[in-house]
């Protein structure tokens, strides 16, 4: 693996990841934007069955704190998530684009995310509750809210409030137990 990252798969940890906009450029800024990036994160969680802990979608990045899925890798769940997104977001760039003004459209991106993510194997109550912290409090650590129930692109509410987001929260029945064969 490229740049000396080892990625820690297997072991049934909760994974706390961590990826950028391209250039982290505010790709996300926009409620919209989360917004169809919640729904794609949904649709991904569904198809993959992994259990969502908890998420934050911010201008330039996201984290998430997610369950191993079902059949697959984290890896594959960042590739299925960000592609997603990013065809998306680009498919709406080109039905918008007007060739006559193609002057216009030239600062729009190509690339939406940078190439890699971040992976941290979390084991322990206590690290978990670390990362959730971190993530509630950072929409507020930018300034962009005075508190973190004002900020909607988070797993925040569901755990304050109960409430039912975009994405199901906790949800570990998604889960099948893993029964090994014995052999003779």
């Amino acid at each position: 693996m490229p740049w000396g990252l080892h990625r820690y798969y297997g072991a049934g940890h909760l994974h706390f990841i961590t990826c950028s906009c391209y250039r982290r450029q505010p790709l996300l800024g926009t409620a919209r934007r989360r917004d169809l990036f919640l729904r794609v994160f949904e649709q991904v969680r569904r198809r993959y069955q992994f259990v969502v802990v908890g998420y934050v979608v911010m201008p330039e990045h996201f984290h998430l704190l997610v369950s191993e899925p079902q059949e697959h890798t984290p890896s594959r769940v960042m590739q299925a998530l960000k592609l997603g997104f990013a065809r998306r977001v680009l498919a709406e760039q080109r039905r918008r684009r007007n060739p006559a003004q193609a002057v216009l459209f030239e600062h729009l991106p190509r690339q939406i995310w940078q190439a890699r993510f971040y992976d941290f194997n979390v084991w322990s109550a206590r690290k978990r509750v670390e990362k959730l912290r971190y993530m509630h409090r950072n929409p507020v650590k930018r300034k962009l809210v005075e508190a973190p129930e004002l900020w909607r692109w988070s797993s925040y509410r569901a755990y304050a409030f109960c409430e039912r987001g975009p994405v199901r929260v906790n949800e570990w029945e998604v889960l099948k137990m893993k029964v090994r064969s014995v052999e003779a």
